[in-house]
């Protein structure tokens, strides 16, 4: 599914018009990276969390040479679902 998917979904479902679905997403979005960026978390009931973690420094092997090499430390973003989310993919009631 796309951006644009869900523009016509939210059309589709709410009788806004798709210029107004589309900044909808749009907003929806922007939020989301927001808060992410600031390395808030963000719980959806019923869905899952968006949660930014930390990565420190850490020693790595190039694969096709072998040479050791420094991973830089960074910043991650993980997904983790709920139950309620697991339990409809695999096709019983949450």
């Amino acid at each position: 599914m796309t951006k644009a998917d869900l523009v016509e979904n939210v059309y589709l479902k709410t009788g806004f018009s798709k210029k107004e679905s589309a900044e909808i997403v749009e907003m929806v979005f922007d939020i989301m990276k927001t808060t992410l960026e600031t390395g808030s978390k963000i719980k959806i009931a019923g869905f899952g969390n968006f949660v930014v973690k930390d990565k420190a420094t850490r020693r790595g092997r190039n694969p096709q040479t072998g040479d050791e090499i420094e991973i830089s430390s960074r910043r991650i973003l993980t997904f983790k679902p709920s139950q309620v989310l697991k339990a409809a993919i695999n096709g019983s009631e949450g």
